[in-house]
């Protein structure tokens, strides 16, 4: 093992293409781990959650799932993990970070994200050796007057950003179009929450987001309302919600843009159903329209099994699946499958969904990942 005290540079990273996505991939680990510790959300400025945002850009043809390309995960090992202190180099153009050209602006993101939870991290290789990484996010920021600031950044850090067993998609531009930061925050926390919503009490959500209101009342419409005016221009995700005495709902849905932005990179199989659908909507909606019929499903009972079966291709193909294991099941026993009407029918397709989902590489990581259409 090498001086914990000394740096080694590994790797380059150099966006000389300039190129802007459309979406960028963060990493849950990362998301719980720098922005939400302890559940509790970091009061990132914008500017620094500029440089966050590109820094992903730039590294995102390397970002991989691990079960995905296990060599790749090696091949990481052998290039950051071998010894202490290892870093990656990485550049980004001045005016991507203060579009107005402020000096002050970049100097201030990039102090912010140096200091901003500086400590020895330790992670253990492939081989169960410990490696000892020193700093913040990143390290010694030098400032080039050519319009560029180059920085490193931790092979802890650049882990959790490149390896990523689960994330979800942020638009690159939020951080251009929305210019409260705590507004995107709470769209990265958003992306992450079940489909179906969740539940918080006003003290969760005031400590979860750094916020100081009294009231369920005044918390949705100080801060819920002006975030989702935000999300409802600039984002494919938005929300809707409620309160009912300190509890306030919050519930995700799809804006008017494209939907296609909140679904994962499709599958061979999602292909194919796509190309066995060409009239993929009217298609959808019949098959809607046969399992609420046959199998006497009431408009409450609809709500959610039809909007993973509508939106989600991935859980669309599970749902397909599960309902073709639900017949089998059902003819070995003898059993006509319109014996199960309702929510019986729903429970039933859930169960099979489950069985088939925990037999994904995607189950093993995370057996309780599965979708819930109930």
């Amino acid at each position: 093992m090498g001086d914990p005290h000394v740096r080694l540079i590994r790797k380059e990273f150099d966006n000389k293409s300039e190129r802007v996505p459309e979406k960028i991939r963060i990493g849950n680990h990362f998301v719980d781990d720098f922005i939400f510790e302890d559940h509790e959300a970091a009061d990132i400025p914008i500017n620094a959650l500029r440089v966050i945002f590109n820094i992903i850009s730039i590294i995102s043809n390397e970002q991989f799932r691990p079960e995905d390309r296990p060599k790749q995960l090696s091949l990481f090992d052998e290039e950051f993990e071998t010894e202490n202190n290892i870093f990656a180099s990485i550049k980004i153009r001045n005016s991507k970070i203060s579009p107005s050209g402020s000096t002050k602006q970049v100097i201030d993101a990039y102090e912010f994200l140096a200091k901003f939870k500086m400590s020895w991290y330790k992670s253990f290789n492939s081989k169960g050796r410990e490696i000892k990484t020193f700093g913040g996010l990143i390290s010694t920021p030098s400032y080039d007057k050519r319009g560029y600031t180059t920085f490193l950044i931790s092979s802890y850090w650049l882990k959790k950003l490149m390896v990523i067993p689960e994330y979800n998609y942020v638009l690159y531009n939020l951080v251009y179009n929305v210019r409260n930061n705590k507004h995107i925050i709470f769209a990265i926390w958003l992306s992450k929450i079940p489909e179906n919503g969740t539940v918080l009490k006003l003290s969760t959500l005031n400590k979860k987001f750094g916020l100081n209101y009294q009231t369920a009342k005044d918390l949705c419409f100080k801060f819920l309302k002006p975030a989702r005016s935000s999300l409802n221009t600039f984002n494919t995700v938005s929300f809707d919600y409620k309160y009912k005495r300190d509890s306030i709902f919050v519930i995700p849905r799809l804006t008017k843009k494209k939907e296609d932005d909140h679904i994962s990179e499709n599958s061979n199989e999602e292909r194919k159903l796509r190309k066995a659908y060409p009239n993929e909507k009217q298609e959808i909606s019949r098959r809607l329209i046969y399992f609420r019929k046959r199998y006497g499903l009431l408009t409450s009972e609809m709500i959610q099994f039809s909007h993973q079966y509508r939106y989600i291709p991935q859980t669309r193909v599970l749902i397909e699946k599960a309902f073709e294991e639900f017949i089998r099941t059902a003819r070995l026993q003898g059993i006509k499958s319109t014996e199960f009407q309702g929510t019986e029918f729903l429970n039933k397709i859930q169960e099979h969904i489950i069985q088939i989902y925990r037999n994904t590489k995607m189950g093993e990581l995370l057996p309780n990942g599965y979708p819930i259409i109930i």
